[in-house]
């Protein structure tokens, strides 16, 4: 491999590297903030004090996951410069202005209204503290619309002419923003945090209540999540059924590779659903394939003799990396199925007034703790991967896209973020175990003295 291929290689592996740590704690934001508005809005209405005590209790997970989010998100956007410094001068007129308006007013929409959050509520009161609480929810959707809206404008791009230089200069801001792909991206991106969030919170209730089925303040918690995952999950399905169409209409090579499909079936058969295969990307065919005929037919096309366009009829060089396409996509799908499953037998035990007492329902949801933002992963995976060779798709190839680094330069940065992130990950993780493993209690402390005694005080054996 020469050196510029390697640098590239170890640029690609460190964006990948941040932006998977920092869009898991991006969707908790997004998860968090919708859950703790529906909870501060219950304990408004209601006065119940278990709603209290749950919105005290996970507004310390909100508190850690801002402080290891700030320190990620200043990191992942530093590359566009240091990296990527030629994709920056062609595609930075479109870009930028969508990044600057992420931070200019979400952020700052976010941050505002934070402090009111976590540290108001005796100063501005309930009702004022519920519209505190919305408008952080408010702010973390509006930093997903132009996240989603810059990566939806790489992904299909629209809205631009080719200056001098091969420069992207916006003429259509409407265009831009609100390309093919965006709305089934956005609302994807959205269920997919919300229904790690519920997952996560549901799994933080179940271990409570396999000790302890009379808690009140975990029975509350695992109805209010459950009750997101029954109705997040189906709708997810919808949505992802949604955007693998538009997909297949405007990226065919990252379907064709999301399904393993080198050749076209002959006429009649159908399209395939792979269970599982080796995708040999040399000699364009998979190796121990386990698939059920025409049944890939039905979700692709919505029939049972339609087809796709299949990877061999795409130039060698603009085919993405099959296997690990492939393999994410069953990761994502696969989970999405598992969370399906919990929301049916959720829903089951809950008509069948038995949703505290199903201990198997219980073991099961804490088995899915981690399993939407798993899957989350999985997806943009998927979606990035699946984009390649192009940075911005079919008009800039990533090979065109990086700056020129030095290896020893390359190799000493990824190695320095990876330590500062792994360290900063580490002490969140170890702070998040700590607080879940305290199940909340009546008169549960806000976020301020509680964080602040967790970090002044060694733990409890």
């Amino acid at each position: 491999m020469h050196t510029h291929d390697l640098v590239l290689l170890i640029s690609r592996a460190q964006f990948a590297f941040t932006i998977g740590f920092h869009i898991v704690l991006a969707a908790l934001a997004i998860g968090l903030s919708l859950f703790l508005s529906v909870i501060t809005f219950l304990w408004v209405r209601t006065r119940h004090q278990a709603y209290l005590d749950i919105m005290h209790f996970w507004q310390k997970i909100f508190a850690l996951n801002m402080g290891v989010g700030v320190v990620t998100g200043v990191v992942m956007e530093f590359q566009f410069g240091t990296h990527w410094g030629p994709f920056t001068a062609r595609a930075g007129a479109v870009i930028g202005p969508l990044m600057f308006y992420e931070v200019l007013v979400a952020f700052f929409i976010e941050a505002g209204f934070v402090g009111l959050m976590l540290f108001g509520l005796k100063k501005i009161g309930p009702r004022l503290h519920l519209c505190a609480t919305l408008m952080v929810t408010v702010g973390a959707i509006v930093s997903a619309f132009w996240i989603v809206a810059a990566n939806s404008w790489m992904q299909t791009p629209a809205g631009f002419a080719l200056a001098n230089g091969g420069r992207f200069v916006p003429t259509d801001w409407w265009a831009v923003i609100f390309t093919p792909s965006f709305p089934y991206r956005f609302l994807h991106m959205l269920l997919a945090s919300v229904l790690g969030t519920a997952l996560l919170i549901a799994a933080c209730a179940a271990w409570h209540l396999l000790r302890d089925r009379h808690h009140p303040q975990a029975r509350v918690m695992y109805a209010v999540s459950l009750a997101g995952v029954m109705l997040f999950a189906p709708l997810q399905i919808l949505v992802g059924d949604l955007h693998g169409e538009n997909t297949l209409a405007h990226q065919p090579q990252k379907v064709a590779a999301m399904e393993g499909s080198w050749q076209r079936p002959a006429p009649g058969d159908g399209e395939p659903l792979r269970l599982f295969a080796l995708p040999d990307q040399q000699q364009q065919q998979n190796r121990a394939e386990v698939a059920i005929p025409h049944v890939g037919s039905l979700y692709l096309r919505h029939n049972l003799t339609g087809t796709i366009t299949p990877l061999s009829a795409f130039p060698p060089a603009d085919i993405p990396n099959v296997p690990l396409v492939f393999f994410a996509f069953r990761v994502m799908v696969g989970l999405g199925l598992l969370m399906a499953l919990a929301a049916i037998t959720g829903l089951v035990m809950w008509l069948r007034g038995r949703l505290f007492e199903s201990r198997g329902l219980a073991r099961l949801m804490v088995a899915l703790g981690p399993a939407g933002f798993i899957a989350m992963l999985a997806g943009w995976v998927v979606t990035e991967s699946g984009r390649q060779p192009f940075t911005v798709y079919g008009l800039m190839r990533t090979s065109e896209s990086h700056s020129v680094l030095s290896l020893p330069l390359a190799l000493a940065v990824i190695a320095v973020i990876a330590a500062v992130y792994l360290l900063t990950f580490g002490i969140g993780f170890k702070l998040l175990l700590r607080i879940l493993g305290s199940r909340p209690k009546a008169g549960e402390q806000g976020a301020a003295p509680e964080m602040w005694q967790m970090l002044s005080q060694p733990e409890e054996k």
